[in-house]
């Protein structure tokens, strides 16, 4: 008997199916197919042929893979029985669950007692399809692997790519080839990390960030990830993402994996990202005031760092309102007697040395000012100097003797009088005061990871979420360690990077859109000598790599010229006119000609206007700049060009390219053809081009 399965949206569709009740397989998944199509053939025509040295049969690659099926890759399931014997489902189909974009199956195994359910989505407005994988148990059973629903990979597909990372450098793309066996990767630091962001893209053969068939996952889950791009000898792929292995550390009756959500494009890696971007912006985040504009940020962080100082925060909140912030944001040091890293982490009172009569009058001035008023938490962390571990050394994570990380050991969330002491002393200092932003930080690794743990922060953010709504949380972890989907459901901005040198920022943002949309990533405009790199970096390319993105300012204004002033206060007045347009934006990787240039195009959603940012982060081989294609226009329209800061133009740039000195209107076609002929400029300086529909 055989079973089939079909989701479609406009753009692609995903067709599953089963023979002789076992468990279900995508049998297709890619450009959308004809209504009446005949998927029970398409099933039967996905049978691969059996030669010599093969089984007889060739085992299915299933959502789940069985090893009980001969299976000679790796299994979706690996789990043991609760005196430790390991357990070999054969599931059968039992039930299916249909409407009109989801489809839900169950498969059932007698003999262990197991349930297995996976469950499809498609989301018709952004193309996204959601699974997961949820397992029931008739007896407490260990969990060590478990996959969220496999799908199969392209084999026209020369390599896949993927991101690692560390502190100050995120979202770095690694490209590998195919090859028979596994490309495995697994994060087993307790978050999201920085060492390998839960995404992969798999181009096929010839494609590009504009064109071609590309496919691409993102698991949505913040407590470690393991993923599986396999290649087997019969010449078949696929892919696994799920929960790092073995972090469920206690038996249980039910398991689900987190969501992997996946897309198809047949309109390259710039595909894909459109159908992330749309997706986790207009369906996962919920902005606390949806119809606010997003505000500029002021963050004191590399201003004063501990050393916190009424007189001195008022003086910075003051030269942060004239350039143009909108949020002031009081970072790590207001607490206990928080003066380094050291101590006072879980003492969250006011500290009455630097805030004698507590925080009002600090806000109070900042309200005066016209900006909101954010501040720092890190909830999950304890140093072991602190008045809260003196009285509750056991709700720490972890060995005793364990190696710290920047002088502190995490909280064990999955307790639930640690999570009660921590919403009653982070809500008792919401409750009292005008706060309308939570940075909430994560700056180390867990000693072991632990499903748990991830859980319970889960818990805590939905609980202070619930009791505070009007209050935004930015997701931030030693910079850009805990960036997934699901953190995003609780949150609603990230923090991409502790680097705020604008030439690694400009490279990680480009990466990182392939996810993230501008809405939700925090850019600031760092020091004029970065803390992080020691580089020195024009104010200009500071500014309009911060403008790219959800625009801030961490740095001490009062080292600023009052030229340097001028150009901060210009590009902020000109992210302010265009942010509202440029939330909803698409950003768009542009094929630059010119290796030394990273340029992306957001397009506005109704197609009508554009700004491009072509960034040079060193020298270019040529002279002269190389033309600058640009990408999904109208090829009919005509569109009125404009170099938005051609005042930027140096002294060397001696000729007279025409946008240098004027607009131009010129046409889709020839824009995405030729491109954009631009004025010669130095490393580490940005072009801005915004284009409207004539």
């Amino acid at each position: 008997m055989i079973r089939c399965w079909r989701l479609d949206d406009a753009s692609q569709s995903l067709v599953l199916g089963s023979r002789d009740e076992r468990l279900a397989e995508v049998v297709y998944w890619g450009a959308r197919l004809p209504d009446n199509e005949d998927i029970e053939t398409i099933y039967r025509a996905n049978v691969i042929d059996v030669a010599g040295g093969m089984l007889d049969i060739n085992p299915e690659l299933s959502v789940c893979p069985e090893a009980s099926r001969s299976f000679p890759g790796q299994p979706g399931l690996v789990l043991r029985d609760g005196s430790g014997a390991q357990l070999l489902p054969k599931f059968r189909f039992s039930a299916e669950t249909i409407s009109e974009n989801a489809v839900s199956v169950s498969f059932r195994d007698e003999t262990n007692g197991l349930t297995y359910i996976a469950s499809f989505a498609i989301n018709p407005a952004t193309h996204i399809v959601e699974a997961k994988a949820v397992l029931e148990t008739d007896e407490p059973t260990y969990l060590h692997w478990f996959a969220a629903p496999v799908f199969p990979a392209p084999q026209l597909s020369d390599e896949m790519l993927d991101f690692s990372g560390r502190w100050c450098g995120e979202f770095q793309m690694n490209r590998t080839p195919w090859s028979p066996g596994i490309r495995s990767r697994e994060n087993r630091t307790g978050r999201t990390g920085h060492e390998h962001f839960p995404g992969l893209v798999v181009p096929c053969r010839g494609a590009t960030d504009t064109s071609g068939d590309v496919y691409a996952f993102h698991y949505a889950w913040s407590g470690g990830h393991g993923m599986t791009a396999e290649e087997l000898p019969d010449g078949r792929r696929q892919i696994q993402f799920g929960h790092a292995a073995g972090i469920e550390t206690e038996p249980g009756t039910r398991f689900e994996t987190g969501k992997l959500h996946a897309v198809y494009s047949d309109g390259g890696i710039n595909g894909c990202a459109v159908a992330f971007q749309r997706h986790l912006r207009d369906q996962i985040v919920t902005f606390p005031q949806p119809g606010r504009a997003r505000p500029v940020h002021y963050n004191c962080w590399e201003a004063v760092y501990f050393s916190h100082n009424l007189s001195e925060l008022k003086a910075l909140a003051d030269e942060a309102a004239d350039l143009g912030a909108e949020r002031f944001v009081l970072d790590d040091g207001w607490f206990g007697n928080r003066d380094d890293d050291t101590r006072a982490l879980s003492d969250w009172h006011v500290d009455p040395r630097k805030f004698p009569d507590g925080l009002d009058p600090l806000i109070d001035h900042v309200h005066m000012r016209g900006m909101s008023f954010g501040i720092w938490f890190e909830p999950e962390m304890i140093n072991p100097d602190s008045d809260t571990y003196r009285k509750h050394p056991e709700w720490a994570l972890g060995d005793k003797d364990q190696i710290l990380g920047r002088n502190q050991k995490a909280l064990n969330m999955a307790l639930s009088e640690v999570r009660d002491f921590l919403f009653e002393r982070v809500g008792k200092v919401l409750e009292h005061h005008a706060v309308d932003y939570i940075k909430w930080d994560h700056n180390r690794v867990l000693p072991a990871p632990d499903a748990a743990q991830t859980r319970g922060t889960y818990q805590l953010i939905d609980r202070l979420r619930e009791a505070f709504p009007q209050i935004e949380i930015e997701s931030c972890a030693s910079g850009g360690a805990r960036i997934d989907f699901e953190i995003l459901r609780r949150t609603s901005r990230v923090w991409l990077s502790d680097s705020n040198d604008a030439i690694e920022r400009l490279l990680m943002q480009h990466n990182a859109a392939i996810f993230l949309p501008m809405a939700v990533t925090g850019s600031h405009v760092g020091p004029r000598v970065c803390h992080t790199s020691g580089r020195t970096i024009d104010i200009r390319f500071r500014a309009w790599v911060a403008a790219q993105r959800h625009l801030g300012f961490e740095l001490d204004p009062r080292e600023l010229t009052a030229a340097e002033a001028q150009i901060l206060k210009d590009v902020t007045a000109w992210w302010k006119d265009n942010r509202d347009w440029m939330f909803d934006a698409d950003i768009l990787r542009l094929e630059s000609a010119d290796p030394a240039v990273v340029a992306e195009q957001h397009l506005a959603r109704d197609g009508n206007r554009f700004v491009v940012f072509a960034g040079k982060h060193r020298p270019s081989q040529q002279i002269v700049p190389r033309p600058l294609r640009l990408t999904r226009l109208n090829r009919n329209a005509k569109y009125r060009i404009e170099l938005t800061n051609r005042s930027d133009a140096p002294g060397l740039s001696r000729g007279d390219p025409l946008l240098k000195s004027a607009g131009v209107t010129m046409s889709g076609n020839y824009l995405m053809n030729h491109g954009l002929t631009l004025p010669w400029s130095f490393p580490e300086t940005m072009w801005v081009i915004e284009g409207r529909l004539a």
